[in-house]
This record gives structure tokens, sequence and C-alpha cells, in this order.
């Protein structure tokens, strides 16, 4: 199954688009087209596959990032930072499956993002816990629905607010967006 997923995320790389055949993937794993339907049902199985693993390795490298603080607002805002930061279109990355996939899966299998954001929600989820354990927060909070709520704020703000300096002259920046976000869970 990682040849397919490495396939074609190399071919999404190479194209800087989702716009691919399944055939060009089993061609570049130097796999067999029956191999390929023994683990996916299509493209958009193997495209959901690699949003899922992408999405999974976003909240590892968050989590990391985290763990380097003491403090549980401190280490929520560098979940909140570095979310946005990975969050935000950048056309130089050639991120497709957040470009162009992503949107699309939101609309057409809201069911499958939720599943596919699982591990970013359980981390944000735990700092929150956490946060409030420590008398960080607001008494009031309930750490999974203040986590949804900051993780989905964080995403859509970056989404809307990528592209160039052309479009956007004066840019959201990730402390802004930490700035707005704590000010609805954090205590004064």
């Amino acid at each position: 199954m990682q040849r397919f997923l490495d396939a074609a995320q190399a071919i999404m790389s190479e194209k800087g688009t989702t716009d691919f055949t399944v055939q060009e993937v089993v061609d570049r794993s130097r796999q067999s087209l029956r191999s390929f339907y023994q683990h996916f049902d299509g493209k958009h199985e193997l495209l959901l596959a690699l949003f899922e693993d992408a999405l999974r390795r976003s909240a590892d490298q968050i989590r990391a990032a985290a763990s380097g603080h003491s403090d549980p607002l401190d280490r929520l805002k560098v979940a909140v930072q570095l979310l946005y930061e990975l969050s935000r279109p950048d056309p130089a990355a050639q991120r497709p499956l957040f470009t162009h996939f992503a949107p699309q899966l939101l609309i057409s299998h809201p069911t499958e993002v939720k599943v596919a954001h699982a591990p970013l929600l359980g981390l944000f989820t735990e700092l929150m816990t956490e946060a409030k354990s420590a008398d960080r927060v607001r008494d009031d909070l309930k750490a999974h629905r203040a986590a949804a709520l900051t993780m989905q704020t964080v995403m859509l703000v970056a989404q809307a607010n990528g592209g160039s300096t052309d479009e956007h002259p004066h840019p959201i920046t990730a402390d802004e967006v930490w700035d707005f976000c704590a000010s609805g869970f954090a205590k004064n």
C-alpha cells in the first residue's frame, strides 16, 4: 500500500495537482492494477488515504513542537500558530491535497473529513484539557468543543487568508489568529 501512496505523492508533487490517473500511480509504483484495487476502491480512496496521512503527520509535527514548552497555554499557542502556518495555501509548496482535494471533500464527504481530522482534534482536545487542568482557561470551557472550534477557526482563516501578498497586502498573522482564538477561551 505504501508504494501506491508514495507514487501518488510523487506524481502530485511533479504535477502540482491531484489530476492523475490510477494507471499513472500503478505504473510509477511498479505494482499491478489488481494489487491497487486490493488496497483501494479507486482514486478517491487513495487521495483520502493520502489526506489522512498528511493530517496525522501534521498532528505529530504540532505535538513535537508544542512539547518543548512547559506551560499548557504556551503549548496551545504553538499548536494554533503552527496549524495556521501548515494550513495556509502556499503555491510554492504545491500541496494539492489541501488546496484542491480537501475543500471538495469537505462538501462531498463531511464524515470522511471528520475521520481524517481526528488526530488533530484529539491533539487540540488534549492540549485544551491540560490548559484547563492547569487553570489557564475559562472554568466553563468544554475542552473538546473549544478544541473543535479553535481548530476549525484556525484552518478556515488560514485557507481564506492564503495566496500571494498581491491579493492580501496585509495578511493575517499567526499571532493575530492566536490572539483572536485565545480571547475566547483563556482566562484574563
